[in-house]
Formats: C-alpha cells, sequence, structure tokens
C-alpha cells in the first residue's frame, strides 16, 4: 500500500524541510541548503510513486548540500 501524503510531510520535517505554506492541496517546502520541493495532494491521499520518489531524492540532495557547506 502507498505512503499517504501526510507520511511524505512527515519525512520532510524529520529531514529539517520548512512548510512555507502553499495554495490548495500544494505545500511548498525548503530545506535550509537551499533544496525545494512542492508536494500536492491532501494529507489522507495515497502518495504517487513519483512523489514518494521524489521525496527520497530531496531529502538525499539536501544532506549532501548540508555536508559542502
Amino acid at each position: 500500500m502507498p505512503p499517504k501524503i501526510r507520511e511524505l510531510i512527515k519525512i520532510l520535517k524529520e529531514n529539517e524541510f520548512v512548510d512555507r505554506g502553499g495554495k490548495g492541496s500544494h505545500r511548498n517546502f525548503l530545506h535550509s541548503s537551499g533544496v525545494k520541493i512542492t508536494i500536492s495532494g491532501n494529507l489522507g491521499d495515497d502518495a504517487k510513486s513519483y512523489q514518494e520518489k521524489e521525496v527520497k531524492k530531496v531529502v538525499k540532495e539536501a544532506h549532501e548540500n548540508a555536508k559542502k557547506g
């Protein structure tokens, strides 16, 4: 069963991404290293596979950028 949107948001917040708000069902997250991601969907919706992959990618990228700077 795919994760819920709320679970992806939890992963982002655990990795120091800040919710910058958004319009409607869109939420914009920013990491202090400059990495950005937008998550769309209501909290209880199933996450799409591309969203799950994108979250993993930006978390990895944020950790790599944080190590550099």
